[in-house]
């Protein structure tokens, strides 16, 4: 049986596909660029959101309001997600 890779749902020949026709539309030396732009704006985004979270529990301890509530939330999704790589992990390694 073949396994193919898989990326968001996304299979290996729809990524080459999806590369073939960014290449054809933007050109091979335009690829770059657009990469390096669109990794500038995820940092933006990402710096953007950390600095709303942290505004957010300033403003909220300032108040005093409990926010060990979300701590505690964070730390059970924590739990389950490392539960089930843990999981899947195991899987992994029996289906070869």
């Amino acid at each position: 049986m073949i396994q193919l890779a898989t990326f968001l749902f996304i299979g290996t020949t729809e990524v080459i596909f999806i590369l073939f026709i960014l290449v054809m539309v933007f050109g091979a030396d335009k690829i770059p660029e657009i990469a390096k732009g669109m990794g500038k704006g995820m940092r933006m985004l990402r710096d953007a959101s950390t600095d709303i979270k942290s505004e957010i529990t300033k403003t909220a301890n300032k108040q005093g309001i409990n926010t060990d509530v979300t701590k505690d939330i964070q730390g059970e999704i924590t739990k389950v997600k490392d539960e089930l790589e843990g999981f899947t992990g195991s899987v992994k390694r029996h289906s070869k």
